[in-house]
């Protein structure tokens, strides 16, 4: 299989660039220069991975992975040119799973690239054997299907979103640092790695808990890291 990975960038010299080496590496590089056309692609083609540069004209990166996160969760790496924390923030916010700030290493943005890709078709995949259901409270993860629910309602989450919860949850009760965090899902070396995993956390507090500020799930062990809490429901016989 051949995956077609979108590049949007408003510099055309920087994005015929990246799509000369992810094409020397057997991928299919499809451009845009703006948010707008990034839209107008994805609804016409089959995306796999989209790198997304934040500041474009007509529709912005930010706006553009937010419209995108309505209805698709293909892995997003968000381009930051300033390299400053609130604009990783603000992509990550947005729905981006990953960031790689300008300038750039090409084989670093080449290897973020195939691990995204690695974890999105493992979600995509057929089920293995050893993967179960994890349930704390009511909230489930099928690791078998690839869904969180959460009251019987099915929340929609981003890849990475769900290697979080699925890691957190099967070992429910359990209190990992943000390097473990990272490390297990992104499965990756841990390098200032904070700010990325908080950003997940919040977003999947303010999809899974009924008040994020007062989590009943995904609880922060201040000093140490986080943990999802481990709650057996009640039956009523």
């Amino acid at each position: 299989m051949t995956y077609r990975i979108l590049i949007c960038d408003d510099d055309p010299s920087i994005a015929e660039a990246i799509a000369i080496y992810l094409r020397a590496e057997g991928y299919e590089a499809v451009l845009a220069h703006n948010g707008v056309d990034a839209l107008r692609i994805c609804r016409s083609q089959e995306i796999h991975l989209i790198i997304m540069d934040i500041m474009m004209p007509q529709l912005d990166g930010i706006q553009a992975t937010l419209r995108l996160r309505e209805t698709r969760n293909v892995p997003i790496i968000m381009l930051s040119a300033k390299g400053e924390d609130v604009d990783k923030i603000q992509g990550l916010t947005a729905g981006a799973d990953d960031y790689v700030t300008k300038p750039f290493s090409p084989p670093e943005l080449i290897a973020r690239v195939r691990s995204q890709l690695r974890r999105y078709t493992a979600l995509g995949g057929l089920p293995k054997p050893e993967e179960q259901v994890y349930r704390t409270g009511s909230l489930i993860v099928d690791d078998r299907s690839k869904t969180v629910t959460v009251d019987g309602e099915e929340i929609r989450v981003t890849p990475m979103e769900y290697g979080i919860l699925c890691f957190l949850t099967k070992n429910a009760g359990q209190v990992f640092s943000i390097p473990q965090i990272y490390e297990a899902v992104w499965n990756e070396p841990c390098y200032r790695a904070e700010n990325t995993v908080a950003v997940h956390i919040r977003r999947i507090r303010e999809k899974i808990e009924i008040n994020p500020k007062e989590p009943k799930y995904l609880k922060v062990v201040w000093g140490i890291g986080y943990k999802m809490e481990k709650i057996h429901e009640k039956r009523i016989d």
